[in-house]
């Protein structure tokens, strides 16, 4: 059995339309849109209204953790566009359903796929097709092995689409109970798999999700969201702790098989 792993897709439709190659399965981890890319300012819906120069100093701002300053950025170039007559929320909305529809028709079948904390979950039934299944909080058998999968991200400063508190976050990693593969966002708590090396921060971890590893002890726990990481893989008892990749940068999906 062959199943290939992605995540935080970030608008890159070209090679998610060819991630499944080979595969029996893919599984995607969520972020699949673009909103702003930290290494090409050009690319995203904030550049595409605001210009790259904005983008560019957007991205300084946050890189910096002057999240104050960030926001007084986005509320001046936001109401400066609320000004024009176009409304804050439907713009962003059809630039994210052009995204979602691209990217959801690049998804081969099977495709098992749950949110990253930058997605519209709300949006996705409109968008999945028949031969990808969204779960969040749930189990599927994929291959003779279960698979669990938890979406989203934690509350952070970023104030990004689906952020959840802790609480929320650990009632679905207990719903999901003892699995094989347990499949997240966000990475599990752990210094070194949450430091972001060229953005220079700490991304929010899930400690809900380190116990769960320690307690039910699945043979791997897959995650994303943490581009540039201090470490790519650490094991934790009888657990393969694995980031599978910035799959808008890389194209490349990382493979399971057994």
């Amino acid at each position: 059995m062959r199943v290939h792993v992605v995540s935080d897709v970030h608008g890159n439709s070209r090679d998610l339309a060819t991630a499944g190659d080979g595969a029996d399965a893919l599984v995607c981890l969520g972020d699949l849109v673009l909103f702003l890319d930290y290494a090409d300012h050009s690319r995203g819906i904030f550049p595409d209204l605001f210009g790259a120069a904005n983008a560019a100093a957007l991205v300084e701002l946050r890189t910096d953790r002057r999240f104050d300053e960030a926001r007084a950025l986005g509320r001046r170039l936001w109401g400066e566009l609320d000004r024009t007559g176009a409304g804050r929320e439907s713009v962003i909305e059809a630039a994210i359903r052009r995204q979602y529809a691209e990217l959801f028709a690049a998804f081969p079948t099977p495709t098992y796929a749950t949110y990253g904390n930058v997605d519209i979950p709300r949006l996705w039934p409109e968008y999945a097709g028949d031969g990808t299944t969204v779960l969040d909080g749930q189990r599927v058998e994929i291959g003779g092995r279960v698979f669990g999968f938890v979406g989203g991200g934690l509350t952070t400063p970023m104030r990004t689409p689906y952020e959840i508190s802790d609480e929320e976050y650990a009632a679905k990693i207990e719903a999901v109970g003892e699995v094989d593969v347990l499949c997240t966002h966000i990475p599990p708590d752990v210094p070194e798999l949450c430091y972001d090396t060229v953005a220079r921060r700490f991304e929010r971890g899930s400690a809900a999700l380190l116990h769960a590893i320690r307690t039910t002890r699945p043979r791997y726990s897959l995650f994303g969201h943490v581009h540039q990481p201090l470490a790519r893989r650490v094991r934790l008892g009888a657990t393969e702790c694995v980031n599978v990749g910035h799959f808008n940068a890389t194209g490349t999906p990382y493979v399971l098989e057994w």
